[in-house]
């Protein structure tokens, strides 16, 4: 049970960052469509814990040490012999280290960006803050990530769970409509099936690292399960919060901290500190995937780490919001074949 809860943790590390604590994501794929968007983390929370799951199995089944190798393994339909000049193979693995690179980026914007909303710091000082202690735990490999997700990632859980309810309880539900836009087309279910699938080409890479946690396929359902379920839980707390929103939510680059500063002014600082762990967790999560996917000896990780380290303060500078907006949608699209070829690869595996 200890190896399903670090490997759970290191999941809900990666995937509660910038974007979904501050609500920036929550509300572009969700809470914009409305008292639908409820059902769309649904469908999203479960098309998730699925993808886990058949992509767990794919990895523990062949053995997959690297993103390379998954993709010889999902594309091909022989599993015993890879394709090492695979184009098609090349492609979407360039597409995926640019994605967890581009996302990399993203947490340091806002780790600058909540400092300079709330405090007035100039954002480049935030970035580069997150930058350096980055760089540090990188250089520890697997198991200093697994050990500061296993660390973090509880607090952020309880802290969310408490603000949550707290505003639950100030909340009154049967008025609920009330507080969002309604929208009656299907395009909801559109943007929870993006939202799982870049949320997958995120997790893919950190899942080949922790293969090492796992032993069995009855692991494997209960990490699927219990990712899915906490997911599902802390979309719908972030969601319901963002009803509190009295401004136009459009301008907010993070409207969950406004919530919580406005509504709940004590609780401030403890918000403070699930944006900044958040944004750690996945930070060092999506660090160690990108390096262990790009980096062919120890030197070349250490050389990568900081190269990628540098460049993130100075790229941060685009904005964190514009970058979300952008650049998300997009990936998501591009995830799809992913879980298509997942999907198609779990079939073959069963017959």
């Amino acid at each position: 049970m200890k190896d399903i809860i670090k490997v759970v943790f290191v999941i809900i590390g990666t995937f509660i960052g910038a974007g979904f604590a501050s609500g920036q994501e929550i509300y572009l794929f969700f809470f914009s469509y409305g008292i639908n968007g409820l059902l769309g983390i649904l469908i999203s929370s479960i098309l998730m814990g699925v993808v886990i799951s058949k992509t767990l199995k794919i990895i523990k089944q062949n053995n997959v040490q690297n993103y390379k190798e998954f993709l010889d393994i999902i594309i091909y339909k022989k599993t015993t012999k890879y394709n090492k000049n695979s184009s098609i193979a090349k492609v979407i693995n360039l597409v995926v280290n640019t994605f967890t690179l581009v996302t990399f980026f993203i947490m340091i914007a806002g780790f600058g960006t909540y400092f300079a909303q709330e405090f007035g710091i100039n954002q480049l000082v935030g970035s580069f803050v997150l930058a350096t202690i980055t760089y540090i735990i990188l250089n520890t490999s697997v198991k200093g990530v697994v050990k500061a997700n296993g660390i973090i990632v509880p607090i952020l859980i309880i802290l969310v769970g408490i603000i949550g309810i707290l505003n639950i309880k100030n909340l009154p539900l049967l008025q609920i409509k009330n507080y969002m836009i309604l929208n009656n087309n299907i395009e909801f279910i559109l943007q929870a099936v993006l939202y799982a699938s870049y949320n997958s080409i995120l997790l893919t890479p950190v899942l080949i690292t922790l293969n090492k946690y796992i032993k069995n396929k009855k692991q494997i359902t209960k990490i699927s399960i219990l990712s899915s379920v906490i997911i599902a839980i802390m979309s719908t707390l972030i969601f319901l919060l963002l009803t509190k929103v009295d401004v136009d939510i459009e301008k907010l680059e993070m409207p969950a901290v406004y919530v919580v500063s406005n509504m709940f002014y004590i609780l401030k600082y403890l918000y403070g500190f699930v944006i900044l762990g958040s944004i750690f967790t996945t930070t060092i999560s999506l660090g160690m995937s990108f390096l262990q996917n790009t980096s062919k000896n120890e030197k070349s990780y250490s050389h990568i780490a900081l190269i990628m380290c540098i460049t993130s303060v100075i790229v941060s500078k685009i904005g964190f919001s514009n970058l979300v907006n952008l650049l998300y949608p997009v990936f998501g699209y591009l995830g799809l074949l992913q879980i298509y070829k997942i999907m198609i690869k779990n079939a073959q595996q069963k017959r």
